[in-house]
């Protein structure tokens, strides 16, 4: 068989020519519509938008930029975070709750696995990535990402890039300043140069860096241009100032407006039907509003990032038997039970209420305990058909009992779903309804038929019901406080048995200051994937020494949040909200970011800091003060007030220690994070003068060793 034009890219690439050089050799050998075809998604509007009514998001990766004839595989995009969209996949605890780790190298673990799942079902493309802040916890659709803090949630979304990548292309989403939900379609948020680039982009750069192949533009406006549209972001920011080579892809259906400013703006492919850009971009070529060279420098990114990941997406994949794998269902409750947040474990009697021993009595209250709540029904769903409720998890360890009082504890499980909290497809704008073509081309369409009638078999998982409210019901939150109800059930449960431990299932912060006090136990157990009960128990039984942090913030009260508006059109970002609002309003949090509790008791004996090449290098020893093994989380975090800027994390560091053990640890915090961004200049500063740094286990901790260095 004579080689393709990719083949020879190949060979080109062989000989040491660079893949934009390859690519460019492709895509010179492409006609005129093979151009435009590698610039949307290859489906049909009308029937690709029928079959995502049909759980066509679960049943086969949306490609796009496929040219057979030239030998191009094209993209085939499936979503995440928590597990492979397409198929009957492993169901991972969401992002918020792998975010409480804080363990770059388990993260990096679930990669692998998410990826191994998604190769094996044809997707070589995943937004799995999500790495938008909370800057709120109203924000629907936080528990896709890591919490509040740049620094966190750069390091956890590279180490989930670290894992794709061994499979995938990994894409990056959505860029920018995007959490808000219900608004996402119209909403335009201000944002100043400085509040920009030092809160809302730093961890998008820090997975560029590490190199993601794709980056997934945002809905919203950015300072009055649409995401993607907005050359700033997509050109300015993040090719010509980051370096970024890889694919830019759109969010979904209203991810553009307008095609031909999309192209000129660096958008590379419309996602996921021939929609927007299929209708209007050949007139706009013909009417100079956009060049044949804009064109093919889109088309060339494209071809030249699948020749970048040419031996990832080449190599065998596993058959399908690996989702839902029994060593990925481990991995899950082993990260279930490592994401479990203890925030209050009070004495009973001198006794700490946790853990309680397996065996032991324990009585289960709340609806959500006998659900499996998953979290969110949106482009996040995983249909993992062996998830299980809590109580089943808990009934392997323990013996579950009616009467209350007559228990050795008392769980009580309360929370949100999805219908409370999550992606939102709704939109009252009229505008949006005049995006869509005509009639579908009866020969696409005939080929996409084809296509879906050749898909493997995917179950439907049998808690969806018949689907009628199945994908996007939640949005933003209403409220960010259990129901009365709830409130009710945790109070009478307490009086029955004073030894009771509140679960709460939740995306993101859950404002609790009325009623904690009524209870000596609380722990955050979110949506914890498939195996949620069984890492629960795990924790409560102490099997697992918790060594979660909280992701974010846990406030008083609504008061001490920044302003949000779920329906707003206009929006002003600044540069606070989490852990350094609170700091700036001075009012002390309920739980700060960072903290959570052990079994054990920590001490750090030990801490020195030290500039090395381009960092500031802290160095400490710690030492479990107490009788059982456990791991603390140590956190630097460095005050700006030099520069006149908001505090940073600086960097952490997990370190396991030995029971009575000391543990060295070290935390590198590179100098780029300490840089000023200058607006005038629309440059860097670097770091100078005296900088304190706190090394502490959480936002505020008043045990924190204080440093300074010199820059």
């Amino acid at each position: 068989m004579e080689p393709t034009a990719f083949d020879r890219a190949r060979c080109l690439i062989a000989d040491g020519a660079p893949p934009e050089e390859a690519a460019a050799s492709v895509v010179a050998a492409m006609t005129p519509d093979e151009v435009l075809w590698c610039l949307d998604g290859d489906a049909p509007t009308w029937g690709g938008l029928m079959f995502i009514g049909q759980g066509g998001y679960h049943l086969m990766p949306f490609d796009a930029a496929v040219v057979p004839r030239l030998g191009v595989r094209g993209l085939a995009f499936s979503d995440g975070p928590r597990g492979a969209v397409v198929g009957n996949a492993t169901a991972f605890p969401v992002s918020m709750a792998r975010g409480a780790a804080w363990d770059p190298e388990l993260e990096e673990r679930v990669g692998e696995a998410i990826g191994r799942e998604l190769a094996a079902v044809g997707a070589n493309l995943t937004g799995a990535v999500c790495v938008n802040l909370l800057r709120h916890p109203a924000w629907g659709r936080a528990q896709e990402t890591y919490g509040e803090d740049p620094t966190h949630v750069g390091e956890l979304g590279a180490a989930l890039t670290r894992g794709l990548q061994r499979h995938v292309i990994a894409c990056v989403k959505h860029f920018a300043v995007n959490s808000m939900e219900n608004a996402r379609f119209s909403v335009d948020v201000e944002v100043d140069e400085v509040a920009l680039h030092e809160v809302y982009l730093p961890h998008f750069r820090r997975i560029i860096d590490e190199g993601a192949g794709a980056v997934m533009s945002a809905y919203n406006a950015v300072n009055g241009s649409w995401c993607g549209e907005n050359h700033a972001l997509l050109t300015e920011v993040l090719r010509d100032e980051w370096g970024f080579e890889g694919v830019v892809i759109s969010d979904w259906i209203f991810g553009l407006r307008d095609a031909a400013t999309s192209v000129t703006a660096g958008l590379d492919v419309e996602m996921p039907y021939r929609m927007i850009r299929a209708q209007h971009l050949p007139a706009a070529i013909e009417r100079g509003e956009v060049t044949w060279d804009d064109a093919r420098r889109s088309a060339t990114r494209v071809v030249a990032t699948l020749l970048r990941f040419d031996d990832v997406l080449s190599r065998a994949v596993a058959d399908r038997g690996v989702l839902g794998s029994e060593a990925h269902r481990s991995l899950a409750r082993e990260v279930a039970a490592r994401s479990v947040v203890v925030l209050r474990n009070e004495a009973i009697d001198g006794v700490p209420l946790l853990p309680v021993a397996p065996g032991n009595r324990v009585f289960v209250a709340g609806e959500l305990a006998a659900q499996v709540n998953l979290g969110d029904r949106g482009s996040s769903d995983v249909w993992d058909l062996d998830a299980r409720p809590v109580i089943e998890g808990l009934a392997e360890v323990f013996e579950i009992v009616d009467d209350a009082a007559d228990a050795d504890l008392a769980v009580v499980v309360v929370g949100t779903t999805f219908a409370d909290e999550g992606e939102f497809i709704g939109s009252t704008d009229p505008s949006l309804m005049q995006l869509f073509p005509g009639a579908d081309d009866p020969e696409l369409a005939a080929r996409y038929g084809a296509q879906i009638a050749a898909i493997p078999d995917t179950e439907r998982p049998a808690r969806l019901g018949d689907g009628s409210d199945a994908f996007g019901q939640g949005g933003d939150r209403t409220s960010l406080r259990l129901r009365d109800d709830e409130i009710a059930l945790i109070r009478s449960v307490a009086e029955a048995n004073p030894r009771t431990v509140v679960v709460v299932q939740s995306g993101s912060a859950v404002l609790c200051s009325e009623w904690v006090g009524a209870v000596p136990g609380l722990v955050m157990g979110w949506y914890g994937g498939c195996r949620a009960g069984s890492g629960l128990a795990d924790v409560l039984s102490g099997a697992v020494n918790p060594s979660a942090r909280l992701p974010f913030t846990v406030p008083v009260d609504e008061a001490d949040l920044p302003f949000f508006d779920r329906d707003a059109t206009a929006i002003r970002y600044d540069e606070w909200h989490g852990w350094w609002h609170a700091e700036r309003l001075g009012r002390a949090p309920l739980f700060p970011f960072g903290y959570g509790l052990s079994y054990t008791t920590f001490a750090t004996v030990a801490a020195t800091a030290s500039v090395e090449a381009s960092a500031v290098v802290v160095r400490g020893v710690v030492r479990n003060t107490g009788a059982v093994a456990g791991a603390d989380v140590m956190q630097v975090y460095v005050n700006r007030e030099v520069d006149g800027r908001v505090p940073v994390l600086g960097g952490f560091a997990r370190v396991e220690v030995g029971a009575g053990a000391e543990t060295e640890f070290t935390v590198r915090v590179p100098l780029d994070r300490l840089a000023v961004r200058d607006a005038d200049a629309h440059a860097w500063r670097s770091p100078s003068g005296s900088y304190r740094l706190t090394v502490g286990r959480h936002a505020g901790d008043p045990d924190g060793v204080e440093l300074v260095v010199d820059l």
